[in-house]
């Protein structure tokens, strides 16, 4: 059984995801670490925790997403994996941050490519992988039926959706995404978004003003 916890970092609050097994294996999702003292806290609770990091999997690869990446591949010299839609927003990551005011002196590089329909396996537990776009191309989330819930990314929010004024982003293809992908769940369906709160499939499809 797979069980989830997470930290919210920097400026742009974002929601750092640690999926965990009953051998205490663990998955890293989409670390936004930026400071030290972020990065410091996330290995701390690893440690604490008696943790062993099998890998990084992002949803996507936007600025304040990737932030920590790096910092964990030194550290714990695991894989990286993100979807190959993913590459043209990483090359775009260092520029980004400049604009941004941030320091990023390099993208992290993938190790491997997330697919959609090939799930990931931590130990024995399973989860599918859906290629979510329209926030951005390579936008991918991970659904574990198991444990009712599924990480989002920036694609679906409490009561919002992902924004798609930026580079290989559509409107269009996010909504597609969303009625395609995350609307079929069960609605008691647990939602956790790249930023934000929790939510649930039935609390989005009846009252979200992105989708009615």
């Amino acid at each position: 059984m797979l069980n989830v916890s997470f930290f919210t970092f920097n400026a742009f609050e974002e929601n750092t995801y640690i999926i965990t097994n009953e051998k205490k294996q663990c998955w890293i999702v989409d670390p936004g670490m930026y400071s030290k003292q972020e990065t410091d806290q996330l290995i701390a609770y690893i440690s604490d925790k008696q943790l062993q990091p099998q890998g990084i999997i992002n949803t996507h690869t936007h600025l304040d997403h990737i932030f920590g990446v790096q910092a964990l591949i030194d550290k714990y010299a695991i894989p990286f994996g993100t979807h190959e839609a993913e590459l043209a927003v990483l090359h775009m990551a260092a520029g980004s941050a400049v604009l941004f005011g941030f320091d990023l002196s390099a993208a992290p590089k993938p190790t491997h490519f997330i697919k959609e329909g090939e799930p990931l396996m931590l130990r024995d537990d399973e989860l599918q992988v859906f290629h979510t776009p329209g926030h951005s191309p390579g936008s991918i989330s991970f659904y574990y039926p198991k444990g009712n819930w599924v990480i989002s990314g920036d694609v679906l929010f409490s009561g919002s959706v992902g924004r798609t004024d930026l580079p290989g982003g559509s409107f269009d293809v996010l909504v597609n995404s969303i009625r395609t992908h995350l609307f079929p769940l069960p609605g008691e369906t647990t939602v956790l978004s790249g930023h934000g709160p929790a939510t649930t499939i039935t609390e989005e499809k009846k009252h979200n003003p992105f989708l009615q």
